[in-house]
């Protein structure tokens, strides 16, 4: 099978990415390991920054449940609390429900997927890309634009610079119900992590944290180290006490890495998280990926009216995601630092709160400006 474009992950920069090549006229094959719809370890809360263009993509977002989150609250270890409007304000909605939503708008638009599929090999020989995927086809394509997520076996054949980094960080992801208030994302710290809670679809809260494997490795289980160290936030011990827990089992995702990486590997176009992850405490990497399947969709399009050559399409690509995100994850990293240590993360809390506009700062540092639809 030839193509000119594979897209390999049906993530929201994938989706994305797909919908909007297909709607100018270009063949488009997306390549999922999995089947919509399916649960994935996030954070669910995105800002208005995309909500247009989403809306333009065809989205009917209030239709769809979402949650309007217009406040934020970040808590210490010890409970104590600060709490913030959010300018631009932004709402909740389930991974489950979006990217499926998005799914059904790119086979609408003419995109061939093969889901249940991994891709086991890429390699780039004379100009085009061979592609091995796991049920033995071969694929041929153009351009590859890599949309698979944090960390794959992939990068591991591409030899990427961050696979050699260490990286200690387990998330782990919950739907729950409860009597939590709904306009707002909160962000709880305790020892070695930090858990965020947020509205989402259908009455539900999406509680997701990331920790280190450090705290996993000495309680010796998830349940025991939510009862022994997450829950010495009094914030989050509220939470595991009286929350309705809606999955069996948690959804957990190892070996995070927050490291840079580079937008272009391999004459692949890399997207969303196979780019650049932001640090969760951040909590916008959902618009930092629909982000860029829309610019990644822009530059391909570029190529293929005759505008850029492949040389210039990849140097394109590299500058314009450096110039769009490279801030923001430059800014995560270093508010990282002060978050999911007990006594740095209660010195941040009560310099933020003696000086409210420089948190008006870095929220913003974390955000884009709107999208035009």
């Amino acid at each position: 099978m030839k193509y000119p474009v594979v897209i390999i992950g049906g993530g929201l920069a994938g989706l994305v990415s797909s919908i909007e090549l297909a709607r100018a006229g270009i063949k488009v094959l997306l390549i999922e390991r999995k089947a919509y719809p399916f649960h994935k370890v996030c954070g669910e809360y995105i800002s208005n920054e995309v909500r247009p263009y989403l809306e333009h993509l065809g989205l009917n977002l209030d239709g769809l449940g979402s949650a309007k989150i217009i406040r934020f609250r970040f808590t210490s270890p010890k409970g104590s609390a600060l709490e913030t409007p959010l300018d631009m304000g932004g709402f909740g909605i389930s991974r489950y429900t979006l990217d499926q939503a998005l799914y059904e708008l790119a086979r609408k638009a003419g995109v061939d997927f093969q889901l249940n599929t991994s891709v086991q090999n890429v390699v780039w020989q004379n100009g085009h890309f061979g592609i091995e995927t796991s049920n033995l086809e071969q694929v041929e394509a153009e351009i590859v634009i890599g949309a698979y997520g944090k960390r794959t076996r992939l990068d591991k054949q591409f030899d990427r610079d961050f696979m050699k980094m260490e990286s200690p960080y387990v998330g782990v992801k919950y739907h729950i119900k409860g009597n939590f208030a709904k306009d707002l994302i909160s962000l709880h710290n305790f020892k070695n992590g930090y858990c965020g809670m947020s509205a989402i679809e259908n009455e539900k809260f999406c509680l997701c944290y990331l920790t280190e494997r450090s705290n996993l490795r000495e309680a010796g289980s998830i349940q025991e180290m939510e009862s022994n160290v997450l829950s010495r936030n009094p914030h989050l011990q509220e939470i595991f006490s009286n929350a309705e827990f809606l999955y069996d089992k948690p959804e957990v995702i190892n070996e995070i890495s927050f490291a840079p990486k580079d937008a272009v590997e391999n004459h692949i176009l890399m997207a969303g998280d196979s780019a650049g992850l932001i640090t969760p405490l951040c909590g916008n990497g959902m618009a930092m990926a629909i982000r860029a399947g829309n610019m990644v969709a822009r530059e391909v399009g570029e190529y293929y009216s005759g505008h850029h050559s492949r040389e210039v399409l990849e140097q394109s690509y590299a500058k314009a995601w450096q110039n769009e995100f490279a801030l923001r994850l430059k800014v995560g990293r270093n508010v990282q630092r002060f978050f999911g240590r007990e006594v740095l993360s209660e010195m941040a809390l009560g310099f933020f709160k003696m000086t409210p506009p420089l948190l008006s700062m870095v929220i913003k540092a974390t955000h884009g400006k709107k999208m035009e639809a």
